[in-house]
């Protein structure tokens, strides 16, 4: 097998190794992966910048897609063959093959290829888990997507416009703009007097703001939501944690909350439950609730320079690593 390994928390460090093939052990499954998702968070992870750090040395990557190429012992839910997507924090999944556990996997719906399925469960499944477990979205609301342009972004546009909600995509240049209106804003605007924008967009202000940028632009777009409007925190891209003001908060009844899909599948959900979740994520796309947009394929040497795309936010959509 061949995988990317990190051996210290910098990019540079990243280097492609080959080595033995495991074998799955007791209720686990050896996965063949065709393709591995890459995010922004793997980024943070590979440089030691992320709230969990895996110890060293270990292969980033938390979701992937591919083939069961075998099964360990008691394993009687999947079978060797069946094409499959999975994720989890300790996945590993810049790799041609991974263990993992036999429920953390479910099968890929057909028309769902495994590039799609790959790309989509962290960005997807963080919102599907937003719109599921932390916040309500309802038809006719106006939904404001910071960073519109980036995975997070298209994917929050894309499941905002899947429940009847209008979108106003806030982006930083034309073609994230155009990303995100291709991937179905209705509006798309820059950071330019922000609030104002937002409200001139909305007619007088969001219903929910989703906001994985963080710095300057949160307060802001918090200024900007109706009475009893709600606000997203899903992380901070810019590398600036916001102090939003309370009085903002209580005047006109908003709300902040926290979405942090990753907390909830490591500490609260059981791998059962978490796998649940993306069978919803890659049903809604099977069904054609969902319109993902195809990824980046690039080979899994590149690994190290596709990260460097999402810490210097010159990468737009998504992108997978292929064996």
């Amino acid at each position: 097998m061949k995988r990317i390994v990190c051996t210290s928390f910098d990019l540079d460090s990243l280097a492609l190794v080959e080595e033995p093939t495991p074998e799955p052990g007791p209720g686990q499954v050896l996965v063949e992966v065709a393709a591995a998702g890459v995010s922004f968070a793997d980024g943070l992870i590979a440089r030691g910048l992320y709230q969990v750090k895996p110890p060293l040395p270990f292969t980033p990557g938390t979701s992937f897609a591919g083939t069961v190429a075998a099964v360990g012992t008691g394993v009687d839910v999947v079978a060797v063959g069946t094409s499959i997507a999975g994720s989890g924090f300790t996945a590993g999944a810049y790799s041609s093959h991974v263990v993992v556990p036999a429920a953390a996997v479910v099968p890929r719906p057909e028309g769902v290829d495994a590039q799609i399925a790959a790309s989509v469960l962290e960005s997807y499944g963080t919102l599907v888990y937003a719109v599921t477990r932390r916040v309500t979205i309802a038809p006719g609301e106006w939904v404001v997507v910071l960073g519109a342009g980036g995975a997070i972004g298209l994917a929050a546009v894309d499941v905002a416009r899947s429940l009847g909600a209008k979108v106003v995509a806030v982006a930083s240049s034309e073609g994230k703009r155009a990303a995100a209106t291709a991937a179905g804003a209705d509006v798309a605007i820059d950071y330019t007097d922000l609030k104002d924008g937002i409200r001139a967009a909305t007619g007088g202000g969001a219903d929910v703001v989703i906001d994985p940028v963080g710095g300057a632009a949160a307060e802001s777009a918090l200024r900007a939501l109706r009475a009893y409007g709600r606000f997203c925190v899903l992380g901070f891209a810019s590398g600036e944690i916001p102090r939003l003001p309370a009085n903002f908060v209580l005047l006109r009844n908003r709300t902040i909350v926290g979405v942090d899909w990753g907390d909830w599948a490591r500490e609260v959900a059981t791998v059962e439950e978490n796998a649940g979740l993306l069978a919803d994520v890659l049903g809604r796309i099977g069904r054609g609730e969902l319109h993902p947009v195809r990824p980046t394929a690039a080979p899994l040497a590149d690994a190290a320079s596709v990260l460097r795309g999402f810490a210097d936010r010159s990468a737009t959509g998504r992108y997978v690593l292929v064996p």
